[in-house]
């Protein structure tokens, strides 16, 4: 079927009315009392949440109303898939079902030669989600596959090669599924089968339902089910995804209240590991699988696909919590609203953002240059606070510790460990849709970041409004967005604004600055394009369709953007190409950057008096050919240092 369909004797309209009525009056708050059979109170998540997944656990079918029941034969909803290693995993996602049915997933393929099966998966519940893990997996040529249960429910997809001969690699990149808005995507979904993404990324908040984590994965997987069907998808949750307006992870340890605060997570470990293994484990495996307090399992991983390496982040479970360890400046302990507080009042020794866990992932991740051209990060929010109105356009706020731009230490952290390696940053969770070049020391010396704007915006906006309503220092020129530039944030981190799509008019749901990203990454030219598309657009009126200010297209070196204090010996490579060159400080031990080179030569800047250590090698630095390099003040009189071969 086409649509989420809520009760099998209903039409299709009628179904989306239905589903309408009920998130806007039950779903998007509190649960009430008596609302549903009390049989389903049964929950497996524990006595002191009755309600948790109420729709999908205990004898949901026995409800008076009981909103999942689908007919028998179209229980099948959903799949997603990712391919690496050799591996493919596989997730079916599934309706509820009945004791008496069967509670396994069969899976078939087709590789010219007609269905042959290949593996059986149970159901797990709550969830309703079942895996499939296939290796080895062979990813040179599309394959077509087909899920089967026993009641009759059938869905097919492809699983698409891997797009190593194709340029540029096309990724669609959404977030923030409002549920106030039910219903189909079909404009968005419409559009991303013209632009045929190689990968789709959803950064979080794939559900705002809280505490009906199946009723709204579901929910949106029904929306974007006939573009996931046929090509990878990334699916990371955030905190509405977990049942929270806001969460610092803290490790995972229980937090005393929703609101987040505090730190760590509201609801049971078991719920947070329902929505994980829902949403990611079809992701591949965990670089580091140890779980955090609680048993919360962790998924923060890597994924190559076509030349591009993607380090998947997860922003909010390592990260503090605000309150009790800084300051409250504001009317919420995550708010602050004094233009006259001093931001190092906040910058707490102690505080985490990524943890120590990921920062020594991204570390070994940037030297790694295996199968790979070019690098992005991928996780849920943005390294700066780059929204200063929240809920109305005069409702200012000075700095968010929602927002990735606090603590200002971890930040930094995070920022010059993209820069090492040149990463790239795409994110969500903002709503308001911006392109930024990060700083750490000055704005614009750090990596590029394009925050998608939410799939459907609610009532709530965000804008980008400086408060003396004028541009920063060095703006970018040919735009038409008035407030572009160099700024710092509520934080005092320094970025340069490259583009933004505020609301025009928050009350019109044509206007309310939502939509999707697509981008584009060129291994030839060496760059990233990033596209914004309103949520109503039209793809086939070409880049007038996008918002003002974009397409906007950056140089991976850009990724970069110190300015060298001396230089050391251009390499020049006889024999050789494509190396990955890295140079290390011998004073501190820190690589300064890890990168691959596309040309015979490599000028080599540097940033300090040193002296160096310089390594090269074909996918990762492992051949050392210079140390104790000492710095000269230009290019010209570092002189030429030739690489005749390299280590394998």
């Amino acid at each position: 079927m086409n649509i989420f369909r809520i009760k099998a004797s209903l039409t299709a309209s009628l179904s989306w009315l239905l589903l309408l009525f009920w998130s806007l009056t039950s779903l998007s708050g509190q649960e009430t009392a008596g609302n549903r059979n009390s049989l389903i109170d049964e929950t497996p998540f524990g006595s002191g949440f009755p309600k948790l997944d109420s729709l999908a656990v205990g004898q949901w079918w026995t409800a008076d109303d009981p909103k999942l029941l689908v007919p028998r034969n179209e229980v099948l909803a959903f799949s997603v898939y990712t391919v690496q290693n050799g591996v493919l995993k596989m997730t079916a996602q599934l309706f509820p079902l009945k004791p008496d049915e069967s509670q396994s997933v069969q899976l078939e393929i087709d590789r010219g030669e007609g269905w042959q099966h290949l593996a059986t998966a149970s159901v797990i519940q709550p969830g309703w989600s079942a895996h499939l893990r296939i290796e080895p997996w062979d990813d040179t040529a599309d394959v077509r596959f087909r899920l089967l249960h026993a009641g009759g429910s059938e869905w097919s997809g492809l699983i698409r090669r891997n797009p190593v001969d194709k340029n540029p690699i096309v990724m669609g990149a959404l977030s923030c599924n409002s549920s106030r808005t039910p219903g189909d995507r079909a404009t968005i979904v419409g559009n991303l089968k013209k632009q045929d993404p190689d990968l789709l990324f959803f950064a979080g908040d794939q559900s705002y339902h809280h505490t009906e984590h199946t009723f709204g994965w579901l929910e949106f997987g029904m929306q974007f089910r006939e573009i996931m069907r046929d090509r990878p998808t990334i699916t990371i949750p955030d905190d509405h995804d977990i049942g929270q307006p806001n969460l610092w992870g803290e490790s995972g340890i229980h937090c005393p209240r929703a609101a987040g605060t505090p730190g760590g997570y509201f609801y049971p470990a078991s719920y947070v590991n329902m929505v994980q293994r829902c949403q990611t484990w079809h992701l591949p495996d965990p670089v580091d699988g140890e779980p955090v307090e609680r048993g919360i399992t962790v998924y923060f991983t890597r994924l190559k696909l076509g030349g591009i390496d993607f380090a998947i982040l997860e922003d909010r479970k390592f990260k503090s919590g605000p309150e009790g360890k800084i300051p409250q400046q504001g009317p919420r302990p995550d708010h602050i609203v004094d233009p006259e507080y001093d931001p190092a009042t906040v910058d707490v020794p102690g505080l985490e953002l990524l943890g120590k866990r990921q920062l020594d992932f991204l570390g070994e991740w940037g030297r790694d240059w295996s199968d790979a051209d070019i690098k992005c990060v991928l996780s849920q929010t943005a390294f700066c606070g780059a929204v200063h109105m929240h809920g109305g356009k005069n409702d200012r706020l000075l700095a968010d510790l929602d927002c990735n731009g606090w603590p200002q230490t971890g930040r930094n952290l995070a920022v010059a460990a993209l820069r090492r390696c040149r990463a790239t940053h795409v994110c969500g969770d903002q709503h308001l849709a911006v392109v930024v070049k990060h700083g750490i020391e000055t704005a614009g010396d750090g990596p590029v970041a394009f925050t998608v704007p939410a799939i459907v915006n609610t009532i709530y906006g965000r804008w980008w409004h400086p408060a003396d309503e004028r541009a920063g220092k060095n703006p970018t020129p040919d735009t038409p967005l008035p407030l572009m530039g160099d700024f710092r944030d509520g934080f005092g981190n320094p970025f340069r604004m490259l583009a933004y799509a505020n609301p025009a008019n928050i009350q019109d749901e044509t206007k309310r600055g939502d939509g999707y990203g697509i981008v584009r990454f060129d291994r030839n030219a060496q760059s990233v394009t990033f596209e914004c598309w309103p949520r109503f657009s039209d793809v086939d009126s070409g880049d007038a369709g996008q918002y003002p200010g974009w397409p906007l297209t950056v140089k991976i070196a850009d990724n970069d953007g110190r300015t060298a204090t001396g230089w050391l010996p251009t390499l020049e490579f006889r024999n050789e190409k494509n190396a990955v060159i890295e140079v290390s400080d011998e004073r501190t031990g820190e690589v300064v950057y890890t990168h691959r080179n596309f040309s015979a030569t490599a000028a080599l800047p540097v940033y300090s008096p040193g002296p160096f250590t310089i390594r090269v090698g074909k996918n990762t630095p492992n051949q050392e050919i210079s140390t104790g390099a000492v710095p000269t003040a230009s290019r010209e009189t570092a002189g030429i240092l030739p690489v005749d071969s390299m280590n394998p």
